[in-house]
């Protein structure tokens, strides 16, 4: 159904709907990398665009051959260097509630077993990272650890933080009612915004939920602090009373 004509140019409902679409993709990708390598990297693909076409106004032909070169293996080169980005993209796809149907709640018990064993490790000085997943099952986070397939208990999670156990290093993933694994290697988080003063524990909880949906409870052995990360975010300098109440809310 056409609804205006600018010139020769029929505007039809479609179009509209066509460009909204684009614009809608193009600005979610732009939030996606904006504080990330990728947006460096469009910048600098953009001065080979530029100069490409100056190059070829100027008839620089052998500035515009070596730009052409670069430009036709361009599509390959987008692929490696935002794999990560793609990859994030494809996750937070999957992950949509429309998508997934495989979604079970955790229930409270595993929330106080999680909670008491948060406040036990931050008593103790023991630093802990604890994921915690909703729709994305982190598959392939858990092939990087040692496969336990247990109970949780509060007593099992101290053990495996405790130092000297041969397990304490990274992360343990919780899958509902059951710990998938421990040891497991987290993705750590490109984002320049973040405080300087976080280590790697905390930038890995918040690489992990910056892909994926999962949340996790991140103990410093520095501070004493227990924290949860949540989309990109931390929440910080949690009571195990706050820590509970804004894990069933988020778990639920």
């Amino acid at each position: 159904m056409e609804l205006i004509k600018i010139g020769f140019f029929p505007i039809k409902l479609i179009d509209i709907l066509d460009v909204t679409l684009v614009s809608v993709i193009f600005y979610s990708v732009f939030l996606r990398i904006k504080d990330t390598r990728a947006m460096q990297l469009i910048s600098g693909l953009m001065i080979l665009l530029v100069a490409s076409f100056l190059s070829d106004w100027a008839q620089l032909k052998t500035l515009n051959a070596l730009l052409k070169f670069f430009g036709s293996v361009w599509l390959i080169g987008i692929v490696v260097i935002f794999a990560p980005e793609l990859r994030r993209l494809l996750i937070q796809i999957g992950q949509w509630r429309a998508v997934s149907i495989f979604y079970r709640p955790t229930g409270h018990k595993v929330i106080d077993e999680v909670v008491t064993a948060a406040r036990l490790l931050a008593e103790k000085n023991f630093g802990a990272l604890m994921v915690m997943t909703r729709d994305t099952q982190l598959g392939v986070i858990v092939d990087t650890g040692k496969l336990l397939n247990a109970e949780v208990s509060y007593q099992l999670l101290v053990t495996i933080f405790t130092p000297g156990s041969p397990l304490h290093d990274l992360a343990v993933v919780i899958r509902g009612e059951r710990i998938a694994a421990a040891n497991c290697l987290l993705p750590v988080s490109e984002t320049r915004m973040i405080d300087r003063a976080l280590g790697s524990r905390h930038r890995a909880a918040l690489g992990v939920t910056e892909e994926t949906d999962a949340v996790v409870v991140v103990v410093s052995e520095e501070t004493r602090q227990i924290s949860i990360a949540l989309d990109g975010k931390l929440i910080r300098n949690l009571s195990p009373a706050d820590l509970r109440s804004n894990l069933i809310s988020l778990m639920s």
